[in-house]
């Protein structure tokens, strides 16, 4: 009987495996506004749902390090769901106080940038499977704002 479950076990896990299953991109990171207290970047993710029906999504967790430190991490509770047999985008807010960029001022060069690593854990409902996480990551250079574009 139990050479039975371990057989059945070893089939299922076999399937399971070789099941089709969501791909995401994180394909941006962008200034979007400042604030006289903090700045907003968007991370951009494409999620491609290679099923007829749509794909709830349970979250999305995020970490922001630069200088290879990590400055600020969250998460985006139900972000809403993955569209059927499509590709969705995603945009992950990611707010930063100014205090903290202040702490980044000797990365700061003279193109006003900050070299960063942006961490996403998108976690899925996945029908039979269960909640499922699609790492993502993305390395790059974040502007910070001006002068002008915090007043102009």
């Amino acid at each position: 009987m139990a050479q039975f479950f371990d057989k059945a076990k070893n089939f299922v896990t076999d399937k399971l495996a070789n099941v089709e299953k969501p791909e995401a991109d994180l394909t941006d990171v962008d200034f979007r506004k400042a604030s006289f207290d903090s700045v907003e970047y968007i991370g951009k993710v494409h999620v491609k749902n290679p099923y007829d029906h749509s794909i709830p999504i349970c979250q999305i967790s995020y970490t922001l390090k630069c200088v290879g430190r990590e400055i600020i991490s969250g998460t985006v509770p139900d972000p809403g769901s993955i569209k059927a047999s499509d590709v969705t985008l995603l945009e992950v807010p990611v707010k930063v106080p100014h205090n903290v960029l202040m702490t980044l001022v000797k990365d700061v060069g003279a193109d006003w940038d900050i070299d960063y690593e942006l961490i996403l854990g998108l976690t899925i409902d996945l029908p039979v499977i269960g909640n499922f996480t699609i790492p993502l990551s993305k390395k790059g250079e974040i502007k910070l704002p001006s002068l002008t574009s915090l007043f102009g």
